[in-house]
């Protein structure tokens, strides 16, 4: 699952499309400041989606480049130099980004709410998705190896964005985004196409018993064990989209996209609707930033999603 960047890393602004993953879900668009894109939303002409890269921003040392998060202590000229520079190279306008705590909160985002936790102040908090049927409008969350989830209505011109992390997995936050949709637009799931965002991997999500048996439970899947190969990271399928709790040895993994999977399905969104994630963030660290593979010392992709005007 490799991303190779550095393949595209040219003086050119010429926009090229090219492959990003395994998968061939996603696709890099872009050169100075590459954006993954996903083809689910490629002949939806009323959104424009997008997932940062590391590259392109001027942001230095661990942060380097194009990081978005002032939390983990980069400069705040930095972070905002980086947004306008994504804004700007990718048609994005009027960003609202998430205020994310690890809940299934969801927020619907008003015109009067543009720019706010980017360049403005926020005033709400605990907030892991995001609504919104206006126009020119760009919804926004923050990844370090979290599962991002894309929403698209055409039907009622409605888009969602979420971060899912295990807590907000467990918490159903695709159903709870889905639900909304519903209430806020009249959206039915079955209209309702959706993208599992690039994120760790089952073959890098080590977890405790304690939580990988509350998956199972929560999930009603067995927890699957699988034979050990020595250095050998292909022992799990990541794309196996049943298998949610898996075990090698007397370690424990999690496959947060099969578990997303579940809950958008459950949810009501039917299976040909849901693009899976060619890209692992943990396996792919030197071109995107994670959490698990840098011990902590990184800084933020985000995931961009607006309606056209």
């Amino acid at each position: 699952m490799l991303i190779k960047i550095e393949n595209i890393k040219t003086e050119s602004t010429e926009t090229e499309n090219i492959q990003a993953g395994e998968m061939g879900t996603t696709y890099i668009e872009g050169r100075d400041i590459p954006s993954i894109r996903y083809h689910i939303f490629q002949n939806m002409s009323f959104v424009r989606d997008g997932f940062s890269t590391r590259a392109g921003g001027v942001s230095s040392g661990q942060f380097e480049s194009m990081n978005f998060s002032i939390k983990m202590g980069d400069r705040p000229e930095n972070v905002r130099k980086n947004f306008s520079l994504f804004l700007e190279a990718h048609g994005f306008q009027n960003p609202v980004m998430s205020d994310q705590t690890h809940t299934a909160n969801i927020k619907r985002v008003y015109r009067e709410d543009a720019g706010k936790n980017v360049f403005l102040p926020k005033d709400y908090s605990d907030i892991d998705g995001l609504v919104t049927n206006e126009k020119g409008i760009t919804l926004v969350t923050t990844f370090a190896d979290c599962v991002p989830l894309y929403f698209a209505d055409e039907k009622n011109r409605a888009i969602g964005l979420a971060h899912s992390g295990w807590k907000g997995t467990i918490g159903r936050i695709g159903k709870a985004v889905t639900d909304r949709m519903k209430q806020e637009f009249g959206t039915e799931p079955e209209d309702i196409k959706a993208a599992i965002g690039p994120s760790i991997c089952v073959n890098c999500y080590e977890v405790s018993k304690e939580l990988a048996e509350d998956f199972a439970k929560e999930f009603h899947s067995e927890i699957f064990q699988c034979k050990t190969f020595e250095n050998n990271r292909e022992a799990f399928d990541v794309w196996d989209m049943e298998k949610i709790v898996l075990k090698r040895g007397d370690k424990y993994y999690l496959n947060l996209w099969a578990a997303n999977n579940r809950v958008l399905t459950e949810a009501g969104i039917p299976q040909e609707n849901i693009a899976f994630p060619d890209l692992c963030t943990c396996c792919n660290h030197e071109d995107l930033f994670s959490h698990r593979a840098s011990r902590g010392k990184r800084g933020n992709l985000c995931a961009f999603f607006m309606i056209e005007e």
